[in-house]
């Protein structure tokens, strides 16, 4: 590839980022297409995949929005092991840009799930008086997607037990990360740690004229 054509490709991917982050657009490959569009971009080759738009959405929160995204990131890693410890019975995997670290202002949780059968989880919901929705699937393998809403949204991929032990693919071609509870929790205190670092951090350089002379 030439040297133009990889900084139209990278040109995409940040534009892609910048959706992803600012206007509220959730779907990867949806973003790319519409940062295509919006840069006249009409060659599929000069569009960059998956890995490409994280690691631009990485550069750009950094740039932009180091301590927000920390803050989200961890509010919404806390929702999902509140949703986890309570859909246990139903063996949830973590996924997504929440799991990846790269979950933006309008970030979705997703949860895999892998009962016996979509209508147990349904039950179980109905139950629980919670008012979900079905969204479409984003693959063929998955039963049903249920949908609703705890503070944000939340996306239940509900998949036949015999898919818990395949290892799913992103569209690149990568493995898709997930993550259990354990896992999940483990992300938390890391990342609950380096907030209360970065706090005494900042606390240090604005410290008062008064305690700077002390020290």
């Amino acid at each position: 590839m030439s040297r133009r054509n990889e900084r139209q490709r990278s040109h995409v991917a940040r534009v892609a980022a910048r959706l992803l982050v600012d206007e509220g657009v959730v779907d990867m490959d949806r973003a790319k297409r519409k940062a295509a569009r919006q840069l006249g971009v009409t060659d599929s080759a000069l569009l960059p995949d998956d890995s490409e738009i994280e690691d631009q959405l990485r550069a750009y929160q950094r740039l932009f929005q180091d301590a927000e995204s920390r803050a989200l990131r961890i509010a919404l890693r806390r929702t999902a092991v509140r949703l986890m410890a309570w859909l246990q019975r139903f063996r949830p995997y973590l996924t997504g840009s929440v799991l990846e670290g790269t979950a933006g202002r309008h970030a979705e949780i997703d949860i895999q799930l892998f009962p016996n059968s979509a209508k147990e989880v349904e039950i179980f919901l109905l139950n629980e008086r919670i008012d979900y929705w079905h969204s479409v699937p984003r693959t063929d393998r998955a039963e049903a997607v249920l949908t609703f809403d705890d503070s944000t949204t939340v996306n239940l991929v509900v998949y036949p037990p015999d898919q818990e032990r395949i290892s799913f693919k992103t569209r690149d071609g990568r493995s898709r990360p997930r993550a259990r509870i354990e896992a999940v929790k483990q992300l938390l205190i890391a990342d609950e740690s380096e907030d209360k670092e970065q706090a005494t951090s900042s606390g240090d350089e604005t410290g008062t004229p008064s305690q700077k002379e002390n020290v």
